[in-house]
């Protein structure tokens, strides 16, 4: 009786209050939440010798069967090109069951080193010593998909320590809102956000 009578009275003082019987979760909210502001992107300047530009995973069997993929090779055929022009340093990733021979011919490697692995690259490669012997501080993190090898790849070198660089043209998803969930992971998530500077291909500078 007296357990009762203290839940008839915990339910007037919620009724009384106006607050909800029972808080919403996210999949309630789902429809009205409201989006943030865009990032702001930066430009930046790069040391190449303490810069790493990972190439993602663009790859035959992926990238060139996702359009929103396809669609940023111009833009990081340029950024390759600059990376290399500056003589920074560049490691590709692969998928399993592929060789460095299926990255696509438009951002495809030269004698680069490269590491094979799923979405954390640094997980059971050889990338974190090479980033390490080659003394590299910042990487630039680019390559499909934005919400694998990029989000977690990113993250993982902010976790060892480094600075990260995300140009919002150069990562892409099977569709838009895998890459604005990566966006606003990049921008809000602890520790990483504070290392990560988001910015676009033609923003970065090496000097």
């Amino acid at each position: 009786m007296k357990r009762n009578l203290i839940t008839a009275a915990a339910g007037i003082i919620v009724m009384a209050l106006g607050l909800p019987a029972s808080a919403a979760d996210i999949v309630d909210e789902w429809a009205s939440v409201k989006a943030p502001a865009a990032p702001t992107l930066k430009e930046v300047k790069v040391d190449p010798k303490t810069t790493a530009l990972l190439m993602l995973d663009f790859m035959k069997q992926n990238c060139g069967q996702r359009p929103r993929c396809v669609a940023t090779l111009p833009a990081m055929k340029k950024l390759l090109a600059d990376a290399r022009a500056a003589k920074a340093t560049v490691i590709y990733s692969i998928i399993a069951n592929s060789t460095i021979a299926d990255v696509l011919p438009d951002v495809a490697a030269q004698d680069e080193p490269s590491v094979q692995g799923g979405v954390d690259k640094f997980r059971n490669t050889e990338l974190e010593k090479i980033l390490k012997d080659k003394g590299i501080t910042t990487v630039i993190a680019v390559g499909t998909s934005a919400n694998g090898a990029v989000l977690y790849t990113g993250s993982g070198a902010v976790l060892r320590g480094m600075n990260l660089i995300v140009p919002v043209d150069g990562m892409s998803s099977v569709e838009a809102y895998a890459d604005y969930g990566t966006v606003l992971t990049f921008m809000s998530a602890p520790l990483i956000s504070a290392k990560t500077t988001l910015t676009r291909s033609t923003m970065i500078k090496f000097q």
